[in-house]
């Protein structure tokens, strides 16, 4: 067993050491209410759309949002909401873009010269980065703030679980069979860190037929009650497979979808 290198932000391990003190400072001239980490174990399941809806929904509720992409190397905060302009700043901090109905958004892409360069950094680049968008940008006062995580429990999802005041992790998965076993990856690395798995989401679940409104399920029939009940999991949404909400993604018009799916998760945060 190796000993403790007293490096709290590179061990899952729960111990007497670690304080809330640990925890990374908000920028001073900031304030956030509830945190959450939108995640998934593997990519490809709509994790950001995810993010994107809620920080929406949550929105349209009347409460300040901002959302944090911490998807570094797969950025797309900045599209779903049609941001273009680059950071600036001043003595209070990095100022985040504001989209059209007011929601505080900070992603790497406000960084590059250009959205399509690749972001091809080592791990500690890419946590540092995370981390300043905690400690260097001037949030404000903000009643909710999402932050879309990379696919995976590596680095960043471990920095920003364990450095980060994170209140609760929304987990997005698929309806394929193979995925209940990537879902537990997600629940079980919550559990080390101690933090509440809030939410289920099912995204791609069924396509609803424009026509007769029959619902088919392409992927098979769901399994999300079942994998939400194995896992003591008491919310849970299923989205369907909509070119309507990808049109909005892909045009920056995510602040625009009608969909009441994630309503009842949102109004619990």
């Amino acid at each position: 067993m190796s000993e403790c290198n007293h490096d709290c932000s590179t061990c899952s391990k729960d111990c007497k050491e670690r304080t809330p003190e640990q925890k990374t400072k908000l920028n001073k001239n900031s304030k956030v209410g509830k945190l959450y980490a939108v995640m998934s174990a593997k990519g490809g399941v709509g994790k950001s759309m995810v993010t994107a809806q809620l920080s929406v929904l949550t929105r349209r509720l009347g409460k300040s949002v901002a959302v944090m992409d911490a998807d570094i190397t797969g950025a797309s905060m900045t599209k779903y909401f049609g941001i273009s302009e680059k950071a600036v700043g001043n003595d209070m901090g990095i100022l985040p873009a504001e989209s059209v109905t007011g929601i505080k958004i900070v992603s790497i892409n406000m960084f590059l010269k250009d959205d399509n360069s690749p972001v091809v950094w080592r791990a500690s680049l890419a946590t540092g980065a995370v981390t300043q968008f905690w400690t260097d940008v001037y949030w404000g006062d903000v009643d909710v703030m999402f932050i879309d995580m990379p696919p995976g429990t590596g680095d960043i999802p471990l920095t920003v679980c364990q450095s980060l005041p994170v209140d609760g992790i929304i987990i997005v998965t698929s309806p394929q069979d193979l995925v209940s076993t990537i879902v537990n990856k997600g629940v079980k690395m919550a559990e080390m860190l101690n933090i509440p798995v809030v939410a289920l989401v099912e995204n791609m679940s069924y396509y609803e037929c424009d026509k007769c409104g029959e619902k088919l399920y392409i992927f098979g029939e769901s399994k999300l009650q079942k994998t939400a009940s194995q896992m003591g999991v008491e919310d849970v949404a299923a989205i369907p497979i909509s070119p309507i909400l990808s049109r909005a993604c892909d045009s920056g018009a995510i602040e625009y979808f009608d969909g009441n799916w994630l309503e009842e998760i949102a109004g619990k945060l």
